[in-house]
């Protein structure tokens, strides 16, 4: 299945996508003597009970017993979960973090390898597709990130990697958006990224159920991949290509880490972690490093104002935001400290 949420100017609405259309899940219940509720957060809290009333709705569509869909000219798709109870980011793809030291001239960090990392970002922070207001300072190196999110369908804790799967409601594709002079200058301080992507956050276009994405599955011992395409265009142009299942610590691991002596509970959102060649601060240290040997000189690319940056995931869809500058901003990048 793919749910939606979505607004016509009212508050945010839970929805299925079926046929290219979106169906308001709680009004078609109704039709069917079911009582499913209008919004993504308390769906999840109704685990699979409430995923087999939107599956009832879901088929009673295909067999043409519901016809009514939403029409509206203010129609617009939120972030699935519009209000997740927590977002965190993993760091699961080692040709990324290789890659991105390698440009930087340092070594890969053995640690990569033997336990699964995550961040927390800002949940308060979440946009859908469409257009996303940033600061000036968030235009310095502004950069996007290509990464699937994994939506937890029920509460857990010390979850073991081989059970973790069964967490997973579904998946969606991820824009982890950020700053890049903001991040790199508060992370000397070894304590962030914090607001270097604390600002946005898209996730979308809808979130798609495990059982939709059985056909791309890989099992392992260390919990499922699956075998979906990831591609990034920047204004119509191809820059990123990379795959999911190249993840080398799987959601299944990430949630047992994350899990660890702590709750994660409906509504929570894990993130992958960028795939290779998936954001401009891996790309552009690859590209300066292929100029270099040719002798030539390279002008590195950063997200600007007007810009449209489109992730596509087989299966998951296309999020598409276009990077608007916000008319009043001020800028908070360090400044030199009067001493007393």
């Amino acid at each position: 299945m793919k749910l939606v949420s979505y607004t016509t100017k009212k508050k945010d609405r839970l929805g299925i996508f079926v046929n290219e259309k979106i169906f308001d899940l709680n009004e078609c219940g109704v039709g069917l003597g079911l009582d499913i509720p209008n919004r993504m957060n308390r769906f999840l809290r109704g685990g699979e009970e409430m995923l087999q009333s939107a599956k009832q709705v879901e088929e009673a569509i295909l067999a043409g017993r519901i016809t009514s869909n939403v029409e509206s000219s203010d129609l617009k798709l939120l972030s699935p979960v519009p209000k997740p109870t927590s977002t965190r980011d993993g760091y699961a793809f080692r040709q990324h973090v290789a890659t991105a030291r390698r440009n930087r001239g340092v070594e890969m960090i053995p640690e990569f390898d033997q336990f699964p990392v995550f961040y927390f970002t800002n949940h308060n922070a979440v946009f859908g597709e469409g257009e996303i207001k940033v600061e000036d300072d968030h235009l310095q190196k502004l950069d996007f990130e290509l990464e699937v999110a994994a939506v937890i369908g029920k509460k857990g804790k010390n979850i073991s990697v081989e059970k973790a799967d069964s967490y997973i409601a579904g998946f969606m594709v991820m824009n982890d958006l950020s700053a890049r002079v903001l991040q790199m200058e508060e992370m000397k301080l070894n304590l962030g990224p914090a607001k270097g992507k604390d600002f946005a956050t898209s996730f979308g276009p809808w979130l798609v159920t495990t059982e939709e994405l059985e056909q791309f599955k890989i099992e392992t011992p260390n919990g499922n991949k699956y075998d979906l395409r990831m591609t990034a265009k920047h204004n119509g142009k191809l820059i990123s290509n990379g795959n999911m299942k190249d993840m080398n610590w799987t959601f299944a691991e990430l949630i047992e880490r994350a899990s660890y002596g702590v709750n994660i509970f409906p509504g929570d959102i894990i993130g992958s972690g960028t795939v290779g060649t998936g954001c401009y601060l891996e790309l552009n240290g690859t590209w300066a490093l292929e100029a270099k040997e040719k002798g030539n000189t390279f002008t590195p690319i950063w997200l600007k104002d007007g810009d449209e940056i489109e992730l596509e995931i087989t299966g998951l869809g296309v999020l598409k935001n276009k990077i608007i500058k916000s008319k009043k901003s001020r800028s908070i990048l360090a400044k030199k400290k009067k001493t007393s």
